[in-house]
């Protein structure tokens, strides 16, 4: 059975032509039927994602990283409840797959569960795993439903299932091509010990959220099947595709209002795995020509010999998280928003790798693509009456995404990705406010942040400090919302597994817009033989849990250690710091120096940013002890250092032949490609 190409996955997402029967079946709705079959279908797909979260057992899968949809006969997602809008693109290939290549052998039928999480054949990396169920009625097949969501744990070189030392598919654990796991609407008991093996440093969550995948699909396939005994099965059928037209309809006249013209946008990162390199993670060209939109990646850096890497759905899937988030966010959850679309991936890039890349880090070579997408798509619809408000500046996109693993304070094995972190990230900045502060994790803006309490209960974990992480935002006429910081101390253990996947810790991946500035950058920190709990314990007045003046201070002993962010499986003992645990803030909105004075001292006062950055980069004038504001002296600084900018300004040509000129050291370029082009060197050898 051959491997879907890339150009087949492309192809899979597109509608599927209308047949005479469905358009028959559309035809049959009577006025209204459309609207209050719309909701009803809503109401059936929350009702199922609450079952989901409510099921779930991995932190990611309780805190909603999760998605629940339904599909036409043809295997087209016809609308969907979504955590996360990253699986809104991958799961028609599945389906089509399947129906392609199993109709005969070994069959579809009513009951059928099937399951997938590998992302040659449709997904986005493995821990994200896919549960689609047929829905007959009478003996036909009139839709299909399916529940997705990410599970931290694969069996992987390395705990977490984004294994960052993979330099091929081979060690990332289990990969299950589409595979029919249950029968009669059974999971089969074999399979269920399959993944328990494969889930082996934590079998009782793996196996808890497969079986959370199928009754999450399996209600929405009972609801749809309540609907066509109460209406009709023409009903639902016609339901399906209309929601499909309407979408399309829809996503074209947005397109349409949008101007014609070529926009482009190049974001870099800081390393790939366990090493530190510049690498040109998207270089995207969008070319919008009526209602049709055109995006090419040409320039984006060659694929690297780590996990860094992501197929072509697996993009689209992230492309998914932007367009229903902010333009399509009153559109169906449907593929056909995106039949306007079309894409083009270089073959041989970290967009589009060999077939035994390592891809379990997709989401992290991923990030260049999302915050491209404010940009690009900011700059495309300011000029536009109907939707200038809906620009953003990049969300913090960061995916900080850290994994404890071992022994609980229960007794109990676990390997688990703290959601607190990553779900909490800082909104970009906007053009008449700022963006959220601690708004949500970017590939999943509806899932929860735990409580701590909850953390703390489940896994072996003292969380001393959790607040909004000061100056973590983009500064900007509109700021970026901040992320969060904890600390996270080992405790009630004598040891856990730490490791940490990200970029970011010499650049930042996001661009600030119209002038806006990028968030900070984030450190990998860890104190060994901490003494806080000792001093906790003791009650000591002196020691102050507020993130500025322990890291400046170093109020906590021990040996610090300050590392790049992403970090390889490390044991940590009891009541060490095992790190700080940083979302980051969301990019910044036009210049800093046309923020009004008086949004500036609100910020000081709720301790969003710092003296420094009011002095520095917003050029305040004001009392640091009473806080009031000097706004003559305020209007001089900001006007000095409008001067200041003239100064150092000059002429582009003259810039780009100074920079063109530089000098690159060769060390930092590993992963990048050749210079400027970002063009493949030599070809990976994966053995």
């Amino acid at each position: 059975m051959a491997i879907p190409t890339a150009e087949e996955k492309l192809s899979m997402i597109k509608v599927e032509p209308a047949d005479a029967d469905e358009m028959r079946c559309v035809d049959t709705l009577n006025p209204g039927d459309y609207e209050v079959g719309f909701e009803r279908i809503n109401n059936i797909l929350d009702e199922a994602m609450e079952v989901f979260i409510r099921s779930s057992r991995s932190s990611m899968g309780v805190a909603g990283d999760s998605m629940v949809a339904v599909f036409t006969a043809k295997g087209d997602m016809g609308n969907a409840s979504s955590g996360t809008y990253l699986h809104a693109i991958i799961q028609p290939a599945i389906i089509k797959f399947i129906m392609k290549s199993y109709s005969e052998n070994p069959g579809i039928r009513d009951g059928d569960i099937w399951f997938t999480n590998d992302a040659l054949y449709g997904g986005i990396h493995n821990p994200d795993c896919v549960i689609v169920m047929p829905v007959f009625f009478k003996g036909e097949l009139i839709a299909w439903t399916g529940a997705a969501s990410h599970t931290t744990e694969t069996g992987a070189s390395e705990p977490g299932g984004m294994p960052i030392n993979a330099t091929s598919r081979f060690l990332e654990g289990g990969n299950f091509p589409p595979i029919k796991i249950g029968e009669d609407f059974r999971i089969r008991e074999d399979f269920l010990e399959l993944m328990a093996a494969f889930g082996m440093r934590a079998p009782q969550m793996v196996v808890i959220d497969l079986k959370a995948r199928a009754t999450a699909a399996d209600r929405t396939r009972k609801r749809l099947v309540e609907l066509a005994q109460e209406k009709s099965p023409d009903y639902v059928k016609g339901l399906m595709r209309k929601m499909l037209i309407v979408a399309e309809e829809g996503a074209r006249k947005k397109i349409a209002s949008w101007p014609d013209g070529t926009f482009t946008s190049v974001n870099f990162a800081d390393g790939v795995g366990m090493e530190v390199g510049l690498i040109r993670s998207c270089f995207m060209t969008a070319t919008k020509k009526g209602s049709r939109l055109t995006m090419d990646f040409t320039g984006t850096s060659p694929e690297n010999p780590y996990s860094y890497n992501a197929h072509v759905q697996a993009v689209v899937g992230h492309i998914s998280n932007f367009i229903y988030e902010y333009i399509f966010h009153d559109l169906p959850v449907s593929s056909a928003t995106f039949e306007p679309f079309d894409f083009n991936f270089p073959e041989g890039s970290c967009l589009n790798p060999d077939a035994r890349a390592a891809t379990s880090c997709a989401v992290m070579i991923s990030t260049g693509v999302m915050s491209a997408l404010h940009t690009v798509f900011g700059k495309m619809m300011f000029s536009t009456k109907e939707m200038w408000q809906q620009t953003s500046a990049s969300q913090g996109n960061a995916g900080n995404a850290m994994v404890l693993a071992g022994l609980s304070q229960w007794n109990l094995p676990f390997a688990d990705m703290l959601a607190y972190s990553l779900n909490s990230e800082g909104q970009g900045g906007r053009p008449t406010m700022d963006g959220v502060n601690a708004f949500g994790f970017p590939w999943c803006v509806f899932g929860r942040t735990p409580d701590v309490e909850e953390m703390e209960l489940d896994l072996p974990l003292l969380v001393p400090l959790s607040n909004h992480w000061k100056d973590s935002c983009g500064h900007g006429k509109y700021r970026g919302g901040v992320g969060t910081v904890q600390m996270w101390v080992a405790h009630h253990v004598p040891q856990v597994f730490f490791m940490a996947i990200s970029d970011n810790s010499k650049i930042q991946t996001p661009q600030g817009l119209f002038g806006g500035y990028a968030p900070c950058t984030v450190p990998g920190i860890s104190i060994r033989g901490a003494d806080i709990m000792e001093r906790m314990q003791k009650g000591e007045k002196d020691l102050k849990l507020e993130l500025f003046d322990i890291l400046t201070r170093k109020t906590v002993g021990g040996k610090w250690q300050n590392e790049f962010f992403g970090r390889p499986t490390t044991m940590f003992q009891q009541n060490d710091v095992i790190t700080f645990g940083f979302a980051t803030g969301g990019a910044g909105y036009g210049d800093p120096l046309d923020r009004e004075p008086d949004l500036v001292i609100q910020d000081l006062k709720d301790q969003i940013i710092s003296d420094w950055s009011a002095l520095q980069v917003y050029k305040l004038a004001y009392d640091p002890q009473t806080l009031k504001l000097d706004r003559e002296g305020t209007e001089a600084a900001r006007k000095e250092e409008r001067l200041a900018r003239l100064a150092r300004g000059k002429p582009f040509d003259e810039f780009t032949s100074e920079w063109t000129g530089l000098k690159v050291d060769d060390a930092i370029l590993k992963f990048y490609g050749t210079w400027p082009e970002a063009q493949c060197i030599q070809p990976i050898f994966r053995p």
